[in-house]
């Protein structure tokens, strides 16, 4: 299996859109975060954290094709990944067929998605940092559909309705996830 480290190097090496690669950082460390919440042990939390660090590693190759986004990222890895991981990232858009059929590939979905709305609602704060957003604000921009239209509420909903965590705790988890890295992400 890659080492993080060889994975942060295929990022760099394939992604340059900045947004793009802290997107990816920011669903590498809510993945770890979920992992950590589920107990499920150092090797997998790792196998956990690359998923979400190279789910979208071929997003720019497939921007004009969406429903190659996935499958290519696992061809790409194949080599370096263990079949659960390349599953979970091609099930990780909906378009591809892949169904997500295990506890990571539902997770990768909903940090994917809680990703998506936790960096616009720090820039809706008056200094535009992390630390200023609450489990409140954020469960507020949530249920405004006219912020942050394109994430999917559904997607970040499978916390609760498949990996058994309320939205309060994983909003919770996936904030504070963030904070620690909000150096990283700029915010």
């Amino acid at each position: 299996m890659i080492s993080i480290e060889k994975a942060q190097e295929l990022v760099d090496r394939e992604i340059a859109n900045d947004a793009l690669r802290k997107h990816m950082l920011a669903v590498s460390e809510i993945m770890g975060a979920l992992a950590d919440k589920m107990g499920i042990g150092e090797q997998e939390k790792q196998k956990w954290t690359l998923v979400g660090l190279l789910h979208d590693l071929d997003y720019e190759r497939t921007k004009d094709i969406p429903a190659k986004h996935g499958l290519s990222a696992a061809e790409m890895l194949n080599e370096e990944l263990p079949d659960d991981c390349l599953q979970a990232i091609k099930a990780h858009n909906t378009q591809t067929g892949f169904e997500p059929n295990s506890e990571m590939a539902k997770a990768l979905i909903a940090a994917d998605a809680i990703s998506g709305l936790i960096p616009p609602t720090a820039l809706m704060m008056p200094t535009r940092k992390l630390s200023e957003v609450t489990v409140k604000s954020l469960n507020k921009k949530f249920k405004d559909k006219s912020f942050a239209r394109s994430v999917s509420r559904g997607s970040i909903m499978v916390c609760e309705e498949e990996l058994g965590l309320e939205r309060k705790e994983f909003f919770t988890l996936a904030l504070e996830a963030l904070q620690r890295i909000s150096d990283e992400l700029g915010l």
